[in-house]
């Protein structure tokens, strides 16, 4: 087996927005081509009190992005004298995903993010594609290799007036339906709100069957 290969990786991200704010989830399987590397990983991250995100792809790559994003933020507050708004912050993401994939590099730096933030614009929810391309999106997103799974939940039973309560249950919903059938997906469900209290982790959740 290729390298390449080896360093493959799988996941089940979500991202929702809601009438009261945003809802991100994803599950705790870490995979490294048929192994299973890590049966706690972390896919949702808090960035700062008012901004997180789902991650998805190479883990080294994802942790060297994710500490170049949260030094410019601060570079930029310093500078600014204000806290980035989300579309700043999604664009400054963007543009370093957008690097990283195309640099000169043996191992290709794949990644795919969903951010989730509100600022004194509302709530917003980011897909950033492995490509660097950046997409606002209005209603939901899924990433990853049990994203057709979760699709199918989301398209079935997202309603456009969902608020955040049920929004956590349509993602824990959405995950769980790849839980059951991507075997790159696994072990657990994870989910963090995003409202105006700020992100808050709400479901830390095992799972006990495998696929």
């Amino acid at each position: 087996m290729e390298s390449n290969e080896q360093l493959k990786t799988g996941t089940t991200t979500v991202g929702i927005v809601c009438t009261d704010g945003v809802v991100l989830a994803a599950d705790k399987r870490a995979t490294a081509g048929f192994f299973v590397a890590d049966k706690k990983a972390e896919k949702v991250y808090k960035i700062n009190e008012n901004m997180a995100i789902t991650t998805a792809g190479g883990v080294s790559d994802i942790q060297m992005l994710l500490k170049l994003l949260k030094a410019e933020l601060k570079l930029k507050t310093l500078k600014t004298k204000r806290e980035p708004n989300i579309k700043e912050s999604a664009n400054l993401l963007a543009g370093l995903v957008y690097s990283n994939i195309r640099k000169f590099s043996a191992i290709p730096g794949m990644t795919h993010f969903i951010l989730g933030g509100k600022d004194k614009f509302g709530f917003h929810l980011y897909d950033l594609y492995a490509d660097g391309s950046l997409t606002e999106c209005d209603d939901y997103i899924s990433s990853g290799s049990g994203s057709y799974m979760a699709y199918g939940v989301l398209d079935t039973l997202h309603k456009p007036d969902m608020n955040v309560k049920q929004g956590v249950e349509l993602a824990t919903k959405a995950i769980n339906s790849s839980l059951q059938r991507d075997t790159a997906t696994g072990e657990g469900i994870v989910v963090m709100t995003i409202t105006k209290e700020g992100v808050k982790k709400v479901l830390d959740k095992e799972v006990s069957y495998t696929v």
